[in-house]
């Protein structure tokens, strides 16, 4: 009896001293701390984009208990605005936040994926890109170049900018010199303008200089904060070239495999989160920055005149048709997004916009 209560014992104390097979690996993973470095097309801490992704960095310190940790560097930090996407691309920096319509230069089917002339606006953008294939488009076009794409917010309808001329018809296009990158400068470049891309730091010294003659950026939020009140006469509606502008998160694809299951999650949820964020806040600041602008600064706030952004929705169906063209990815990418539209339109139609015809009354 005694020989087999010996027995047992031994059994019971080498049992509690067995681990699962591959627990060591799984603890190591665990423990691991990942530090990563996020580069910008913006400068540090600007109102509403530089505070995306450090509101993303500290999300994810804070979701993954510290194991996944994101140094943000503004614009010129670590590398210039328009390097952001071969940094990352190359590893030199995990992550980067920025506009993909700044890459035409790689693919010019990279302007779907901010905004649309004419397109959808920030809400159509998110249920395209996340429930109508789009964000699967998005990433296909993005492997070839080591990337993977998310939403990483939106400013809602921007404005149609700041002038120093003003716009009475179609020729008061022609000859302008206007910094708007993407489809939109496709469209002002077919109308006779000149379309001009640069980033966010230069436009304050630029139109003071009269290096150009019009500048879009964001709407009031910031354009407040950059003070082109200070140099332009003219401030115009409706943003027809940025409907519903989606910014980027990008990440470095092996940079992403090498993160286990739990953290490649808390990236995800991370950037989803900053995706909506950003519309609440432009949503919120907007109204208040047009007052200011108007009732301190007095600014003149002008519609476009209606047979201008006729003709300028004319010309963005020309763009899109030749775009469509020009791979067979952008064909692809062009068809889905025009065929959401359309859905969009049917059931906004009786839906926001009908509701907001109704709230006028």
């Amino acid at each position: 009896m005694r020989i087999v209560i010996i027995a047992l014992l031994s059994l019971l104390i080498l049992g509690c001293g067995e681990k699962p097979a591959g627990t060591s690996a799984v603890t190591a993973e665990k423990q691991q701390t990942f530090k990563w470095k996020l580069v910008t097309t913006w400068p540090k801490n600007y109102p509403g984009l530089g505070s995306a992704p450090e509101n993303f960095a500290k999300k994810v310190e804070a979701m993954s208990g510290g194991r996944l940790q994101v140094k943000v560097f503004g614009a010129g930090q670590l590398v210039p605005a328009f390097e952001v996407f071969d940094a990352v691309s190359q590893g030199t920096a995990q992550m980067g936040h920025g506009a993909s319509y700044y890459w035409t230069g790689k693919s010019k089917a990279t302007g779907f994926f901010t905004s649309v002339p004419f397109g959808l606006n920030a809400q159509e953008m998110n249920g395209w890109l996340h429930y109508g294939g789009g964000l699967e488009l998005w990433r296909e076009l993005y492997d070839q170049f080591n990337l993977i794409p998310f939403a990483g917010g939106s400013t809602g309808v921007q404005m149609a900018g700041w002038f120093n001329r003003e716009i009475n018809s179609m020729d008061d296009i022609k000859g302008l010199k206007m910094r708007i990158p993407g489809l939109g400068g496709d469209v002002i470049t077919r109308a006779g303008g000149i379309s001009v891309t640069m980033p966010g730091g230069e436009l304050y010294t630029s139109m003071q200089t009269g290096v150009i003659d019009a500048t879009e950026w964001v709407g009031p939020y910031n354009d407040l904060a950059f003070g082109f009140h200070q140099v332009a006469k003219y401030y115009y509606y409706p943003g027809w070239h940025e409907p519903g502008p989606i910014l980027e998160l990008i990440v470095n694809k092996d940079a992403y495999a090498s993160l286990p299951a739990d953290l490649q999650a808390i990236v995800e949820t991370a950037a989803r989160a900053v995706n909506q964020d950003m519309l609440d806040e432009y949503t919120a600041r907007n109204n208040t920055a047009l007052v200011e602008l108007v009732e301190t600064h007095g600014v003149e706030v002008r519609k476009l005149p209606d047979e201008v952004i006729a003709e300028l929705g004319r010309l963005s169906e020309e763009v899109l048709a030749e775009l469509a063209t020009d791979s067979e990815i952008a064909q692809r990418i062009a068809e889905s997004v025009t065929a959401f539209k359309q859905q969009a339109m049917t059931y906004h139609g009786i839906s926001e916009e009908a509701y907001y015809n109704a709230r006028k009354q």
